[in-house]
């Protein structure tokens, strides 16, 4: 940097009514990262830390927003953005142990760089698809507003990710629900080597608010006064009016997308005159020509803080490597609950699946106050299939609440709901659809726990199955695309009783949780349910018939299946075990009955291949297999998509199938 007070910055201040002490605070606020990533930068070189993305020349925006929010006010940063975490005051040890993957950082060793949370202080880190976060944001910011909290949400991203749909659907709720958060978009002109030219075909990004009704604003990225004073008075105003914002930050990455890709593919001439541009350099010239810094002082900054950073760097060096111990690992993929009984009273009233999952909704309802149901249709039409009618009423459109079509940033908003202590039960209108959010399930909901012990406090309701002649698109049982993803529950009734007493459970559960619900059994399936509010545990497999030939081990549609074949048997002795939980999986259940029989024959509705009947299979066979008097047969539905037209529907399902492979296991 240079020392000259002769020198003019090359960009133009106005200080407004900022004082001497925040103009100083934000000059030393951008120093500090820009010293941390210098040293940083040395460290990678001597191998020391593995990786690392550069902020340099974008520290401006970080700093800018941050000292414009309030502390209790979370921000979502990402990569390029050290400046919020400095700011925030985090402990640079703490920093240091992150990068370096050790127990005193975020993620015990779990996850590098910036891709953690903190609770202590206010801040979400991005993951590396980068989309969800914002609507993470929604759904923070929304539970601000159904607090009646006057806090606003920021949250980042880059000019690339805006081309990532979760940028459009989190916009769109935002500006539907009048949300506060300030979605601040950093043009830093790079999406890795991909140039804005050929990111998106508009002029200016903040251009693309109109679209959504929303408010926007095109800022200088390197100007820390303009950004400071602009975001402070939207923040101000956010407060007292909630909406969104849309922010373009105009900057320049200086360095490459992580320093092993380099910066070759930049022009040499676009490198220079950003250069002349740098937010520091030119911040600090214009704070010595203006009185307010002495190049003594300015000095002394630099001292402190690289003192700083070699003190905090020390402790963080002298802390022991993480020592790898799997039940410490294998333990932390849930948040721990214990679980809270709630027994069923001898009142009952004879319900269909469907009524029974409406009655358990509209208890937890009514026993969790800040608990809220979002999906499709599902307020004053009460859902496709009904479920929730009559609760806007019970409930009112706060907490019952009509989303856009836009399945991913819905998943997001019930995670960013969790993050600020708050229970949600998502509706998929059909488990298909499922696949429109599965990013934000299978790498946010599942792995946040582990990540930074942030649970994630949410059920996802999975309208499943065939045998009602609705095609491909609205009749797959997808459940074992979730049951082999680590932090996910997966439950699966096939009555009402245990429906309703499930599903009570799982809203508890503060871990994310799939409660599949087969539609052909909504409306066919009777049963007397208790009156009250009552819940069943996870992980326990009930056992429906007892004999001592053969184990049937099923789930959902496939208990009705099978006890209708073995009432049409009525010679075959059999164990009939209705799973109800697939994740936690009742093993030891199964592996009782099956040394008991010998036998074991498992169904499912779902295609064979990589279904769950594949494991459980694996399972009986390496802890059962001296017991064994036959192979484990596995019966499925066909390895082709579900059709529709009845008849090849019929010849699809696992059904037609499950009679005579049971005799013949039996005749083994």
């Amino acid at each position: 940097m240079s020392n000259s007070i002769s020198a003019k910055p090359k960009m133009t201040y106005h200080k407004s009514n900022l004082d001497t002490d925040l103009l100083l605070s934000l000059y030393k606020n951008m120093l500090k990262p820009r010293l941390i990533e210098e040293k940083m930068l040395i460290l990678l070189r001597q191998g020391k830390i593995s990786k690392w993305f550069s902020g340099i020349g974008q520290e401006a925006i970080s700093v800018g927003v941050s000292m414009a929010m309030q502390d209790d006010e979370y921000i979502l940063p990402m990569h390029r953005n050290l400046g919020v975490f400095t700011t925030r005051g985090i402990p640079l040890h703490r920093l240091f142990c992150q990068w370096q993957g050790k127990m005193s950082g975020f993620t015990k060793g779990r996850d590098r760089s910036f891709h953690f949370g903190t609770q202590e202080y206010k801040i979400v880190g991005m993951i590396s698809h980068l989309g969800p976060q914002l609507g993470v944001a929604d759904g923070i910011a929304l539970a601000h507003r159904l607090n009646n909290e006057a806090n606003v949400t920021a949250v980042f991203t880059g000019e690339g990710g805006t081309s990532e749909g979760d940028f459009h659907e989190a916009l769109n709720v935002a500006s539907v629900w009048q949300l506060p958060v300030m979605f601040c978009i950093e043009n830093n002109g790079y999406g890795l080597s991909t140039p804005t030219s050929e990111q998106y075909n508009c002029e200016n990004l903040a251009d693309r608010a109109v679209g959504y009704g929303m408010e926007s604003h095109i800022i200088d990225g390197n100007n820390i006064i303009d950004v400071y004073s602009k975001v402070n008075e939207l923040a101000q105003s956010i407060r007292s009016n909630p909406r969104p914002v849309l922010l373009e930050f105009k900057t320049f990455r200086m360095r490459g997308h992580e320093e092993a890709s380099g910066t070759k593919y930049v022009p040499e001439e676009l490198m220079n005159a950003w250069a002349e541009k740098d937010p520091i350099e030119n911040y600090k010239l214009f704070l010595l020509n203006e009185g307010i810094l002495t190049e003594e002082q300015n000095e002394h900054f630099v001292s402190e803080i690289k003192s700083e950073i070699d003190t905090e760097l020390e402790i963080a060096n002298s802390e022991k490597a993480v020592v790898p111990d799997e039940s410490i690992e294998l333990n932390d993929v849930y948040k721990t609950i214990v679980y809270q009984e709630f027994k069923p009273n001898i009142e009952t009233n004879e319900l269909r699946l469907i009524d029974a999952i409406s009655q358990g909704l509209k208890q937890s309802m009514e026993r969790h106050e800040d608990l809220v149901i979002m999906g499709q249709d599902v307020a004053e039409y009460g859902g496709v299939f009904k479920i929730t009618e009559g609760f806007v009423e019970a409930f009112g459109k706060d907490r019952v609440r009509n989303t856009p079509i836009c399945e991913s940033s819905i998943v997001e908003t019930a995670m960013g709901l969790s993050i600020k202590g708050r229970k949600s039960v998502m509706e998929m209108q059909f488990s298909d659809f499922a696949t429109s959010g599965f990013n934000p399930i299978v790498n946010y909901l599942a792995k946040s726990h582990y990540r930074w012990s942030q649970s994630a406090d949410v059920v996802v309701r999975m309208p499943c199955g065939g045998g009602v002649a609705a095609g491909p698109f609205h009749s797959q049982t997808n459940e074992a695309w979730y049951t082999k993803t680590p932090g996910l529950k997966v439950l699966y009734p096939a009555f009402p009783y245990d429906a309703k007493g499930l599903l009570a459970t799982a809203i508890n559960d503060p871990n994310p949780v799939l409660f599949f619900e087969h539609k052909a059994l909504y409306r066919s399936i009777r049963q007397e349910v208790p009156t009250n509010y009552y819940t069943l545990p996870l992980g326990e497999a009930s056992i429906l018939r007892e004999g001592n030939d053969i184990t049937i081990i099923t789930y959902g549609a496939g208990v009705h299946w099978a006890l209708e074949t073995l009432d049409n048997n009525s010679n075959v002795s059999a164990d009939v075990i209705d799973l109800r939980s697939l994740q936690p999986l009742d093993k030891e259940c199964i592996f009782k009955s099956v040394r008991k029989t010998g036998r074991a024959i498992i169904l499912q509705e779902d295609s064979l291949f990589g279904g769950i009947a594949s494991d459980i299979s694996a399972m009986i066979m390496e802890a059962c297999f001296e017991q064994l008097d036959a192979p484990v047969k596995r019966v499925a539905s066909m390895d082709t998509p579900i059709p529709f037209i009845n008849q090849l529907e019929e010849q699809y399902l696992a059904k037609g199938k499950f009679e005579q492979a049971l005799l013949d296991l039996l005749a083994y």
